[in-house]
């Protein structure tokens, strides 16, 4: 007969929940994307605005995949698997744009090769 006894600590504090925190981040990442599209038009050097758009959207990148895709609270070694993968696929896609870079797009010809080729068929006739 003896009722649960209530904490002081468990009574009238809560944790907050998700939702809230999720609805949070996401009016922050609105507001990061506002500060990207203004500084689109802003006045000032192309590497400056490159670098800030790159670092801004790097923050968010990390943000929505640490608590959108719920990886702040997996386990390590889960968040560590989704690094390698996510490292194997940007090396893939640096080595795919390498490979079909704008070079790619020249035609293999043999051009410097050409002059020697005439002049080797000159001396034989």
């Amino acid at each position: 007969m003896s009722a649960p006894a209530a904490t002081a600590d468990s009574h009238g504090h809560h944790e907050p929940s998700k939702f809230h925190l999720f609805v949070q981040i996401a009016m922050i990442l609105g507001v990061v994307t506002g500060v990207e599209i203004v500084l689109i038009y802003l006045p000032i050097s192309h590497r400056v605005i490159f670098t800030l758009l790159a670092i801004l959207s790097a923050g968010k990148f990390l943000t929505v995949i640490f608590y959108f895709m719920h990886l702040r609270w997996d386990k390590l070694f889960c968040t560590i698997l989704f690094f390698i993968g996510l490292i194997l696929a940007g090396g893939t896609m640096w080595a795919l744009l390498h490979l079909f870079g704008a070079d790619a797009g020249k035609p293999l010809t043999a051009t410097a090769a050409l002059p020697a080729a005439i002049q080797t068929i000159a001396a034989l006739v």
